[in-house]
């Protein structure tokens, strides 16, 4: 009889276990469901309710054209505010010259994420962006630049990348105060940049 007695409390202890891990495994789930649907919705008021995935749009300032849609800017400014960027090829490797620009002014020259192996195999890369900066945030002039000699073909591909990313920045006319047909949707032609082909020494 104390031998079936024992059988039947191990098995209520074991379905007592079973029913508090059970309990506790709806708990944690129903607790991480409370954790991450609210986080969808609190930020609501920031979004769009256009938007698709419910993310929120930058907002711009109003003399700030948008890049996307080409919108147009105050044509009396000398750049559209923003971040534009060119594509450069050096060997196998690629690398995106970024700069920025505010309404009158180069504010910022740089390499987007360079690649480690673009760095070693180009060791002059990153300090001739840096000096290319230093000079076009002070003179504002790409043709002003000066260079070593032993910094040249960097220089000069660098430069090209930046005058192709520059080109981009310019405020366009718009069709309504040329008189021309609208040309929004015709493929923009892209900046003559050249592959480079530069001495990694160089």
């Amino acid at each position: 009889m104390s031998a079936n007695t024992k059988i039947v409390v191990l098995r209520r202890k074991e379905l007592l276990y079973t029913g508090i891990f059970a309990a506790l495994g709806v708990l944690f789930v129903l607790l991480l469901l409370m954790l991450l649907l609210p986080g969808k919705d609190t930020d609501v008021s920031s979004g769009t309710p256009d938007s698709p995935d419910g993310t929120a749009a930058a907002e711009m300032p109003d003399n700030v054209a948008d890049v996307s849609t080409g919108a147009v800017a105050d044509t009396g400014n000398t750049y559209i505010p923003g971040i534009y960027t060119t594509e450069l090829i050096l060997g196998n490797e690629t690398v995106n010259v970024e700069v920025i620009v505010s309404d009158h002014a180069i504010t910022s020259v740089s390499l987007a994420d360079p690649s480690e192996t673009l760095t070693t195999m180009y060791p002059l890369l990153e300090s001739t962006m840096e000096s290319l900066n230093d000079q076009l945030c002070e003179m504002q002039d790409p043709e002003q630049v000066t260079y070593s000699a032993e910094t040249r073909y960097t220089s000069l591909v660098l430069l090209e990348a930046v005058k192709a990313s520059l080109e981009k920045a310019k405020p366009k006319a718009t069709p309504e105060a040329t008189g021309a047909p609208d040309a929004t949707n015709a493929p923009a032609a892209s900046p003559n940049v050249p592959k480079a082909d530069i001495n990694p020494a160089a």
